[in-house]
């Protein structure tokens, strides 16, 4: 009898309170089971390629390009929110709508750039992929590279709106295995807290600091994720029919962009840090190679292995996202429906001719980055024009504020690109 005493007499602004704290468990629960395809579109951001970079940086210069990274994660942070917002407002990818508006002579010019830099980015993850499998079974880099190519198949096989979920859960397992692999080095031997956050006061050193902080910023963004993400949304979500629904997914979404990429940012910031505490100063460890070896020496072979492991989860992880892109680039701008084994063919048998030939590993990971570079202003730039178009996303359309801080990411971006490539095509 006292209970239900209790429960008549308590005040209507508790019993408002307690409600109010439901509603707001339920719409965070409710937002957490969105969460998916920002996961899908950050693993671009823990490639082979940034694996290299980053521990270069922290191998060369120790903490002091930390910031470049901080900053690059903003930005990226920023961009894929942009992709992600365009496919959930229009209900179409960026290629598809730039396929609407193009003629046929200037889709097709675009869709050939665009694929240029999709056999890049897949000869990037590839190789990643084969040089992870020779450090941990001594296979030859072609073989490694094909059985790559058949697992990111099958995991491609996976993507579609209908197992999309399932495509999720595969990649999202890929990256805890990075995760792992990239952050076991520093729990083992974590560096001071005085240096890292004195990494954070942004500074140069010389001009090879220079052209490595435009390499590690400027190839941060990478195209094939701005193309994907717009993409992964649709085919997670569908097509939103109702503003409320896409104020709730754009929501959502915000939050799936900021997690997401803060767990990459953490992976990045750990290579460097990793190479910073026990790679500095040493040689041989401006390759991929190298730094395996080198963690050996410093951290012992298990800490190797585990390196070599998330290595490995990364190539297969970013190549089956790179394919994904791939696919998304094809039926946006080609206006025809390729069969996926000939989609996947399309950039695999390149990177695969590259390994065939006996191409430098590392020589092939620098030029395919230098690819990329060329194509980021194709994507990057639309982007932004479109998200602020207010006849097309509405009252969904960026505000000032955030057109003037993605268009100054946007002209450093470029501007850090065109300098990687003057620097490495001069070998200045």
């Amino acid at each position: 009898m006292n209970q239900v005493d209790t429960r008549t007499s308590e005040s209507p602004d508790t019993a408002a309170t307690r409600r109010r704290i439901r509603l707001r468990r339920f719409r965070s629960f409710r937002q957490i089971a969105l969460f998916g395809p920002a996961f899908v579109a950050a693993v671009a951001y823990v490639d082979p390629g940034n694996v290299a970079a980053n521990i270069t940086a922290g191998a060369r210069y120790g903490f002091l390009l930390v910031w470049v990274l901080v900053i690059a994660n903003v930005i990226a942070m920023l961009i894929q929110y942009q992709s992600a917002k365009l496919g959930i407002v229009t209900g179409r990818s960026l290629p598809g709508l730039l396929g609407e508006r193009l003629g046929k002579r200037r889709r097709l010019a675009y869709w050939a750039q665009a694929e240029i830099v999709a056999i890049a980015t897949d000869l990037a993850e590839v190789l990643g992929g084969a040089i992870a499998l020779q450090l941990l079974f001594d296979l030859p880099l072609l073989v490694g590279g094909i059985i790559v190519g058949v697992v990111s198949t099958v995991v491609l096989l996976l993507q579609n709106p209908r197992q999309q979920r399932v495509f999720e859960t595969v990649i999202l397992s890929m990256l805890a295995i990075i995760v792992v692999g990239f952050l076991a080095g520093l729990v083992v031997n974590p560096p001071p807290v005085s240096d890292v956050v004195g990494g954070l006061v942004p500074r140069l050193q010389g001009p090879e600091t220079v052209l490595l902080a435009a390499s590690m910023l400027g190839a941060t963004v990478m195209p094939h994720a701005i193309y994907v993400h717009s993409s992964l949304v649709i085919d997670r979500h569908g097509v939103a029919k109702t503003p409320a629904r896409r104020r709730l997914l754009v929501r959502a979404t915000r939050w799936d962009v900021v997690t997401a990429l803060i767990i990459a940012g953490a992976v990045n910031i750990s290579l460097l840090l990793l190479a910073a505490q026990n790679l500095r100063g040493k040689e041989g460890t401006d390759t991929i190679e190298g730094a395996y070896h080198a963690v050996a020496d410093s951290m012992g072979p298990h800490m190797a292995t585990i390196f070599a492991i998330g290595l490995l989860a990364s190539g297969l992880a970013a190549t089956s996202v790179g394919s994904s892109a791939g696919a998304a680039i094809m039926a946006g701008l080609l206006h025809r429906r390729i069969p996926l084994v000939i989609r996947r063919l399309a950039t695999l048998v390149p990177a695969l001719a590259v390994l065939a030939l006996g191409v430098d590993p590392t020589w092939a990971l620098v030029m395919s980055q230098v690819v990329l570079s060329f194509g980021i202003p194709f994507a990057i730039i639309p982007l932004g024009r479109l998200t602020a178009d207010r006849s097309l996303m509405g009252e969904f359309a960026d505000g000032w504020p955030l057109r003037i801080v993605a268009a100054l990411s946007s002209v450093m971006i470029v501007v850090l690109n065109i300098a990687l490539i003057v620097l490495v095509l001069t070998g200045t």
